[in-house]
Formats: structure tokens, sequence, C-alpha cells
């Protein structure tokens, strides 16, 4: 009897934890995933920092003769993550206050043209091309005119998945001046020289 007594009482134990076990099993999940849901809410956005290398040639300055077709080449490296996409912005400065954005390539590769260079004469003269795999981007401005003369900046930024929402990674930048010079003054022999070897270093 005994040993009957004691295999009823077990299976009534092992019954009664099972019973109490269910329900704090259950309300220790739903504790966790409250917790881990608060912890991803809190987590950080990656810093948007300067770690894009960013250059610009030929510079810092280069000479062109009124009518030419400059073309000017945006170089990126060091991005924080390969899979990462680019968004590339060519500005126009006469001065460190006087900044115009002229032409933006989206991180989806497509073209965008903003303030006075969205009417279709400035349109024509303005190509915004992605070379070698993304690294290199070339920006033509046709039948050059003295109004063109000016710096020339490339703004770059990283963007990236953070939590499936697009996320700025990291920015760089650089600059070249272009200088236009008159039809009269790029007769001259010396000026074409110079002028041939910026081409060959294009």
């Amino acid at each position: 009897k005994e040993g009957g007594e004691r295999k009823g009482e077990e299976r009534r134990d092992s019954g009664w934890e099972r019973q109490q076990k269910g329900p704090c099993a259950l309300w220790a999940m739903r504790l966790l995933a409250v917790a881990l849901a608060a912890l991803l809410a809190q987590a950080p956005t990656p810093d948007v920092c300067e770690a894009l290398n960013v250059t610009v040639s030929p510079g810092p300055t280069v000479r062109y003769a009124e009518g030419d077709n400059a073309t000017l080449y945006c170089h990126v490296s060091q991005k924080r993550r390969t899979d990462n996409l680019l968004a590339v912005r060519w500005v126009f400065a006469l001065s460190p206050t006087q900044e115009y954005l002229m032409i933006k390539m989206t991180k989806f590769g497509i073209v965008q043209y903003y303030g006075n260079y969205t009417h279709h004469f400035h349109k024509q003269r303005l190509r915004l091309l992605k070379e070698r795999h993304g690294t290199m981007y070339k920006f033509l401005i046709l039948n050059l005119r003295p109004t063109d003369q000016g710096h020339y900046i490339c703004k770059v930024q990283e963007i990236g998945k953070h939590r499936n929402r697009w996320t700025a990674w990291s920015n760089g930048t650089a600059a070249t001046e272009v200088k236009v010079i008159s039809s009269k003054a790029s007769e001259d022999p010396t000026f074409e020289k110079t002028h041939e070897a910026w081409k060959f270093f294009e």
C-alpha cells in the first residue's frame, strides 16, 4: 500500500508541477520578449561620421577655355559597409556662403536636377554618370561659359539599412576650382599647353 500511495503522490506532484511550469514559462517568455523589444528600441542608430574618403580630380584648380566641355571626377572609398549605397551631390559655389545644389544621383542611381539647373537649357549641359562599380562618378559640364567659373563640390553620403530603415552612415566632401578662360585668352599658346596637361591627367 505504501508503494502505491507514493506513486500516486508522485503522479499528483508531477501534474501540479506541470500546471505551475506552464503559466510560469509562458510568463517568463513574455517578459523576455518585452525586455528584448525595449532593448532594440533603445539601440542606437549608426553615428554619422566623416569616414568616407572623397577626392575630386582634376584639382585643386583646373582651367578650361570658354566653350570647352569640363569633366570632373569624384572618387569615393572607405565605405563603412560594402553593401551600403551612395548618394552623390554636386554643388556650385561662388563663395563659402553662396552654394547652389546642381545635380544629384540618388542611392538608386536616379539623377535629379535642382534650382535653376532644372531648366531645359541647363539640363542639356549637365551629366552625372556612375563608373567603376560605384566608386567613381563623372560630372560633365558641356559648353562652358564664364558664369560657370567657381568652385565645384562633390558631397557624398553613405546610406544603409538599419532595422529596415534607410539611415545615413557617413559623409565625405571634396572640391575643385574651375576657371573659364575667355576665347581670346585661350588662344595664348601657354594656356593651350597647360590645358592639354590637365586633359592628360583626366
